[in-house]
């Protein structure tokens, strides 16, 4: 499996068990290709040149660096009114 996603934050084991047949979730955010995350403010976060995608779990994006993503090609979802579930689907369809 070459496509990893690390958890920045606590998300649910059923939400994440979704996304075990096609991506290996790793403990080391450096080398993952998506990030998932609630409320962890990655605005001083290193973001590793592997990094694809950022699932965010909530409303908002006031966390997430949005200008520098878009610098560096870094597509940011975030899921109003849904739970970890549909973060894991927005990221697997993305």
């Amino acid at each position: 499996m070459d496509r990893k996603i690390a958890c920045i934050n606590k998300i649910s084991d059923r939400g994440l068990a979704l996304l075990r047949d096609n991506y290996e979730i790793t403990a080391e955010p450096q080398e993952a290709h998506g990030w998932l995350v609630r409320s962890a403010k990655l605005h001083d976060s290193v973001f590793p040149k592997s990094l694809r995608v950022i699932g965010r779990a909530g409303a908002g994006v006031n966390n997430i660096p949005l200008d520098r993503c878009a610098e560096e090609g870094i597509v940011v979802f975030n899921t109003p009114g849904a739970n970890a579930n549909g973060v894991t689907e927005l990221v697997v369809a993305g």
